[in-house]
């Protein structure tokens, strides 16, 4: 073989090579980006879900301690909340919600209180080492959520899903650096 056809075909396997490594490193660039915005997406619809339902919920209750008659236009839009977290959250978080819906049902069909009388509840509970926050488990369970799906490294499949979640994840920071760059 002719040292010139031997050196052409050195320059073209050299270039299909390194056209190759790049379309590679694109791709895995492209698909990498791809799965950190949709873990952000998904982040983000939980955050404000969970929010939506806390805010709707702690007027409920608010009204529930107050009146004994339900307000059921307030405990509808409370269903459609657990029922959109139905789809989107873990089994863990859906039976916490329940629980906070029974909390404010069993609370409508209670004797009505007074501001003054539930707070002397609060203190009275806390002193116990209890908590009055009928919120508070349905909080803890959102976290662990977060915490198992996005949180710590070892929860994610590969090492780079790993590192994006942990950054994503509430509290981390990188949550909201990646927030506020949009």
């Amino acid at each position: 073989m002719d040292a010139a056809y031997l050196s052409a075909f050195a320059a073209l396997a050299g270039s299909a090579i390194g056209g190759l490594t790049s379309l590679a490193a694109s791709w895995l660039t492209q698909r990498v980006q791809v799965n950190a915005q949709q873990l952000a997406h998904d982040i983000g619809r939980r955050e404000e879900l969970y929010k939506e339902f806390i805010e709707e919920a702690s007027r409920t209750y608010a009204d529930a301690v107050e009146h004994s008659e339900t307000n059921a236009g307030q405990l509808v839009c409370l269903y459609a909340l657990v029922s959109r977290m139905r789809v989107l959250s873990s089994q863990f978080v859906v039976e916490h919600a329940d629980l906070v819906m029974r909390h404010i049902l069993d609370t409508y069909r209670s004797p009505n209180r007074k501001i003054p009388d539930v707070a002397d509840s609060l203190l009275a509970d806390t002193l116990r080492g209890g908590a009055l926050d009928p919120l508070r488990d349905f909080s803890e369970a959102c976290r662990q959520e977060f915490r198992t799906q996005f949180g710590p490294p070892s929860a994610a499949p590969d090492a780079t899903a790993r590192r994006l979640a942990w950054r994503l994840t509430p509290g981390s920071g990188g949550h909201r650096a990646l927030k506020t760059r949009r």
